[in-house]
């Protein structure tokens, strides 16, 4: 008996089992059509998620960068640490977030 992962959810059952215990996927009925449809799908979704927490990240980078400038923040305040703070999170977390896109496209177009 062998675990694998279930194609619409990924969480882990039996290769012996008819239906998936966490989404009620039933397995016995899925075609090779259905398979790459779930799994176009979910590839979607995880996409769209990157896309949000790049957004989100873009959101910090830029609203630090504004608030610093705007307020004109002095070194070595709490406003200063802050606004920074923010600035550098944003861009990290983009960066991350970018990187993980290219890798989840390069992975569709290899497969």
């Amino acid at each position: 008996m062998a675990v694998i992962s279930c194609p619409q959810c990924n969480s882990k059952i039996s290769d012996k089992a008819k239906t998936c215990s966490n989404c009620n996927l039933v397995l016995g009925e899925l075609d090779t059509e259905q398979l790459s449809t779930i799994r176009r799908v979910n590839t979607i979704q995880k996409s769209q998620r990157i896309m949000t927490f790049s957004f989100i990240a873009m959101l910090f980078f830029c609203g630090g960068f504004l608030y610093y400038y705007a307020k004109n923040v002095q070194p070595n305040t709490l406003e200063y640490y802050i606004s920074t703070g923010a600035i550098l999170i944003g861009f990290v977390s983009y960066i991350i977030t970018r990187i993980q896109l290219l890798i989840l496209k390069r992975k569709l177009k290899s497969s």
